[in-house]
């Protein structure tokens, strides 16, 4: 018998998993766009496993087992992954290294927050406290797009400012409306449109 649960309900969750390893392959080769292909492709997994999951018959241990499973497999799609990304950009210097820690160890407290409080009564949620992990696979491909448009002195530092504040909106306690309904398709588009910009259009 295998530990673990290994069915459709969190098949997604380990998909996105393997999309946050081959980003790093790619990041640590230098290859930074199909890096951040494989950060939006497990953002795209992210939204779209809690549904499957909640589609999918289980009981209780396996809601637990899918919580924490969840969260871990965030730390690598959307704490990692970035990270990796950032050394593949060449961002070394130490006010670089100081807003990727604080952008990890931030991320981390908004998991471990959401795992003790919010996923418990995940049916009522109707906002989020604090900005979730997941949205760092939209936000920081977005940001990457001004390097096409400043030069890299003032590009770098804009990035950075750009990983801190994230860091700072994970542990903020502000309300972020959580997507239900058409907002799963608007974000599905959105990712679309960047997968195809990072994978075909962007040199």
């Amino acid at each position: 018998m295998l530990i673990g649960e290994w069915n459709p309900s969190v098949i997604l969750t380990y998909v996105g998993v393997g999309f946050a390893v081959t980003g790093i392959f790619f990041a640590g080769a230098g290859n930074v766009n199909p890096a951040f292909a494989c950060l939006i492709a497990a953002g795209v997994c992210d939204l779209f496993d809690g549904a499957v999951a909640r589609r999918c018959k289980r009981d209780e241990a396996q809601k637990r087992f899918g919580i924490q499973l969840d969260s871990l497999a965030d730390v690598m799609d959307f704490l990692a992954l970035p990270a990796a990304i950032c050394f593949g950009m060449g961002m070394r210097s130490w006010y670089q290294a100081a807003a990727l820690i604080a952008f990890c160890v931030c991320g981390i407290a908004r998991l471990a927050f959401f795992n003790v409080s919010e996923a418990q009564e995940e049916g009522a949620v109707k906002y989020y406290r604090g900005l979730p992990v997941t949205y760092t696979a939209l936000i920081l491909p977005f940001l990457y797009l001004l390097r096409y448009a400043l030069r890299d002195g003032v590009f770098f530092p804009v990035f950075t400012g750009g990983i801190a504040a994230v860091a700072v909106l994970n542990i903020l306690d502000i309300r972020v409306v959580k997507p239900r309904g058409i907002a799963y398709g608007f974000f599905a588009v959105l990712a679309a449109v960047m997968l195809v910009m990072y994978l075909a259009v962007l040199p």
